[in-house]
């Protein structure tokens, strides 16, 4: 396990280091989670397989876990502007941090709040392996809502045809007694 504070999004890619940056990604997140839940709904009513539903509902478990992370993280927690995962270049918000000096750091408060994540598969590719011999698996680090996003999505991946079947064509078949006679 390894404890770090995520500023954005899958891998700490962010928009940018300004405010609105992470208001947009937090308004596409609630947007995202609201079509989510209407999509959830409507394939209940239609009777979709139940593995569907648990993927999608997965899925929504997981990016609404990491929105209520970020809305909710700078209420639950004390912010120290002097602590390596509150630092973002670019920002324009400078704070003295006495020996390491002036540090810019993040946007705080409702929506702007980080994302905690904590585990870190810590497992290397084979040395004689070529291009990525000795390198890390799954470099990143991530968090429980994140695995069930991925496991979500990987389950309509390779289900799909299961969960969306083609419609068949179906051509309709003429009897001789409805054929006219010339």
């Amino acid at each position: 396990m390894e404890y770090i504070e995520n500023q954005g999004m899958a891998f700490g890619t962010t928009f940018g280091s300004e405010m609105w940056h992470k208001l947009a990604l937090s308004i596409f997140r609630i947007v995202a989670i609201t079509l989510i839940c209407i999509y959830w709904v409507r394939q209940a009513r239609k009777g979709a397989r139940m593995e569907f539903l648990v993927a999608v509902g997965l899925i929504l478990a997981g990016a609404t876990g990491n929105l209520i992370d970020s809305m909710f993280y700078d209420f639950a927690f004390a912010f120290d502007p002097c602590i390596h995962f509150n630092y973002l270049e670019g920002s324009g918000i400078e704070h003295d941090c006495g020996l390491w000096g002036v540090q810019e750091v993040r946007h705080t408060g409702f929506l702007l709040g980080n994302v905690v994540d904590m585990f870190k598969f810590d497992v290397n590719w084979p040395q004689w392996m070529p291009w990525v011999g000795g390198e890390q698996v799954f470099p990143a680090i991530w968090n429980l809502a994140d695995a069930s996003i991925t496991v979500g999505v990987i389950m309509v991946f390779f289900r799909q045809r299961k969960y969306f079947p083609k419609k068949k064509d179906v051509t309709p078949v003429v009897s001789e007694e409805t054929q006219e006679v010339p």
